[in-house]
């Protein structure tokens, strides 16, 4: 990332400094070498508005905001996955779906849909 195109990103209230603006671009470039997949693309922009955040915000404050976050998707993956487990159980006893079709369409292994239906420990 260039100078420009952070400034672009950051907008004209960024609060930083031109040092911290030297900062921020290092520490996008690090960020870059984390992250080089095109599809991880969401998890580098993630890690940059962190690196930005904690240049303007308490550290605790976004500590705390993003352990409550966490904790909501987690609670909301297992939440998603009891369901599918339930529709898994009873598509699958009914006849209405295969094991490896209701994996493929919901987007989990095969493996979990046989543990699901107690046929894998």
């Amino acid at each position: 990332m260039q100078r420009y195109e952070l400034e672009a990103w950051l907008g004209d209230d960024h609060q930083l400094t031109d040092e911290q603006i030297e900062e921020l671009l290092r520490t996008s470039a690090e960020i870059d070498e984390q992250y080089p997949d095109p599809d991880d693309q969401d998890d580098a922009e993630a890690a940059l508005v962190a690196a930005y955040r904690l240049m303007v915000e308490a550290p605790e404050s976004l500590i705390a905001e993003l352990a409550v976050a966490r904790t909501a998707a987690r609670a909301a993956e297992r939440k998603a996955l009891v369901g599918l487990r339930q529709v898994a159980v009873t598509r699958i006893s009914n006849g209405d779906a295969t094991e490896a079709g209701f994996a493929r369409q919901a987007g989990v292994d095969r493996q979990a849909v046989r543990k699901w239906l107690g046929k894998k420990a």
